[in-house]
């Protein structure tokens, strides 16, 4: 599927930015994200190698669905550092957006984030400003749920499944996606956040596995 084939299916602004990008054709699991229900507004898991283009499927539900008017959009990260590195990333690519970063002291409601439409925030930030009670939360229509097999680290795992059953039930409309490269079982996750299932093994550069000895490498 080529760039071109998405134009009437997205705002203007989007398409202008994103054919800008070096590369004329979609990656396998974009066009299968978009064939299960993407522009749609479909719940979504997507399961895919590191590198395979999951970040451009989130940004392209995040971006339609505020241009459209539909409502906010969280982008949830594990790390702050990662927060900061796409919040970089998208002030630069969506300078007609505003864009919000929220990783800093757990005890403030952070204000400035009533005047953003795409909010990136760590999952503790995002779960402590629900229980501030921040008036913006029930305006959120799109939530990005980055490095989704987390919800099996014992650490940041209890939080991060709290924070997407707490949106889950407060949210009247909301489309889902969440990423991962190693989801170990994305059939129930898939099943529990009401989500199509978008798997696939391509990756710019292929895998292979060796053995190093000797000054040889001896792949399998």
């Amino acid at each position: 599927m080529k760039i071109q084939d998405i134009k009437q299916e997205i705002p203007e602004a989007l398409f202008n930015t994103i054919s800008k990008y070096d590369f004329n054709d979609l990656r396998p699991c974009q066009e299968k994200a978009i064939n299960a229900g993407l522009f749609a507004g479909k719940n979504l898991v997507v399961c895919t190698p590191t590198a395979s283009g999951k970040t451009l499927i989130a940004e392209i539900a995040c971006l339609k669905n505020i241009i459209e008017g539909k409502g906010r959009a969280i982008y949830i990260v594990p790390l702050k550092a990662l927060a900061s590195e796409k919040y970089k990333d998208f002030k630069e690519a969506y300078p007609y957006v505003r864009i919000g970063l929220a990783i800093g002291d757990l005890d403030s409601r952070d204000e400035f984030l009533n005047h953003c439409d795409l909010i990136i925030a760590t999952a503790e930030k995002m779960d402590s400003l629900i229980r501030h009670r921040v008036p913006w939360i029930k305006e959120i229509h799109t939530v990005i749920v980055d490095e989704t097999h987390l919800l099996n680290d014992a650490g940041r795992g209890p939080t991060l499944e709290i924070l997407i059953t707490i949106l889950k039930n407060i949210l009247s409309e909301y489309q889902i996606i969440a990423l991962s490269a190693t989801i170990g079982n994305p059939e129930i996750l898939a099943e529990w956040l009401d989500a199509e299932l978008v798997e696939d093994d391509w990756r710019p550069v292929k895998l292979k596995s060796g053995t190093y000895m000797d000054g040889e490498l001896d792949f399998v």
